[in-house]
């Protein structure tokens, strides 16, 4: 399922495709813009504005924590766990991510990056560069704490 998180989700939105979810995210626009990408590419929006929510001829998901924790559940409970591998979409454009070869980035990267990581991702749309870093841990952490209450054993975070 197509994600679409308005002006108020940005953060939910980042780990959305962190997860491999593929989200779409509308900063500084009306709720008749976001309406108009929902229904041309067939998004499920996220909202935490009441009044968009309530609109007629979109399917809406009123997120109802502040929490980030809770905001992943609550998408994870509607939507379902996440239908591709984690970290397959790049957090900042949504992109698919393709793999790297490490002999092909080892310009890009600092020298003990390079040497102590085996997996990069690279989004071909913003050319941005990805590995398992130290925030890593925190995001197989944060995975494995959903998953385990939802007792599914679906999701593997694996880089």
């Amino acid at each position: 399922m197509k994600l679409l998180a308005d002006a108020m989700l940005g953060r939910l939105a980042k780990w959305l495709r962190i997860l491999g979810y593929d989200t779409a995210y509308l900063a500084d626009t009306d709720d008749f813009a976001v309406m108009r990408l929902a229904r041309a590419e067939d998004r499920l929006v996220l909202t935490r504005d009441h009044a968009l929510a309530g609109r007629r001829g979109i399917r809406t998901v009123l997120i109802e924590s502040e929490r980030l924790e809770d905001q992943l559940r609550q998408v994870w409970d509607v939507v379902g766990t996440p239908p591709g591998p984690a970290h397959a979409r790049c957090p900042v454009c949504n992109q698919p991510l393709v793999e790297a070869p490490p002999g092909l980035v080892a310009d890009r990267v600092p020298p003990y990056v390079h040497r102590t990581h085996a997996h990069f991702s690279l989004c071909v749309t913003c050319d941005r560069l990805y590995w398992p870093g130290s925030h890593w841990q925190r995001i197989q952490d944060l995975v494995t704490g959903l998953r385990d209450e939802a007792g599914s054993d679906t999701m593997e975070l694996e880089y």
